[in-house]
């Protein structure tokens, strides 16, 4: 069975543990529906597979200097999830769209930020040659699934955010502090998949 097949059942089981509430544990602050929005995360094809992150540029006016998937909102242009979180991979990271297997969508997100991100699973070959967007992407890595969904490396932690207790999760990679939204998905996906690495 190829990673992809692995993936998609998966990603299918209807018995897979409860996920995370959406929103990091509060209530967005945005007025009205979050913003529709979509993650790419590429799974490297290897006998220790690894997913694609990057780092967001110091100058971006929103998660400056935070460890993200490539991804962002929804366009009107954009068919689904899955069409936004290919191009936004593309523009990002410029990971060519048909050098993507797609597996499928995954569990919702709903930040505190008022975005609902679907975070769309392709499996890609290993060691592809990325260029990221100098505007956007300061740097593209590569962490372990065995070690980003290890129950021991997701830490749970808490902040007062714009007056409210704010509970997230944060994992530790080599020098890279991977946290909040994108940590989130992490845990549930590492649940929804129960991956054994």
């Amino acid at each position: 069975m190829t990673l992809a097949d692995r993936l998609r059942t998966a990603l299918a089981a209807e018995d897979h543990a409860p996920v995370l509430l959406p929103g990091d544990s509060v209530e967005p602050y945005n007025e009205g529906e979050p913003a529709p929005a979509a993650v790419l995360v590429a799974i490297t094809d290897r006998s220790e597979p690894g997913v694609i992150l990057t780092l967001r540029t110091d100058t971006l006016r929103r998660h400056a200097g935070q460890v993200a998937f490539p991804g962002g909102r929804i366009d009107p242009d954009d068919r689904d999830a899955v069409a936004a979180a290919l191009r936004e991979a593309e523009e990002e990271i410029a990971l060519p769209r048909d050098a993507v297997e797609l597996v499928g969508a995954a569990d919702r997100y709903i930040t505190v930020t008022g975005y609902a991100v679907t975070p769309v699973i392709g499996v890609i070959a290993p060691d592809l040659d990325y260029h990221p967007n100098e505007a956007e992407v300061a740097d593209v890595f590569e962490a372990p699934l065995a070690f980003i969904f290890n129950p021991d490396n997701q830490i749970q932690a808490s902040a007062e955010w714009r007056g409210r207790q704010r509970t997230y999760y944060e994992i530790t990679w080599r020098d890279r502090r991977i946290w909040g939204a994108t940590a989130a998905m992490i845990v549930n996906l590492s649940r929804r998949l129960r991956w054994v690495a």
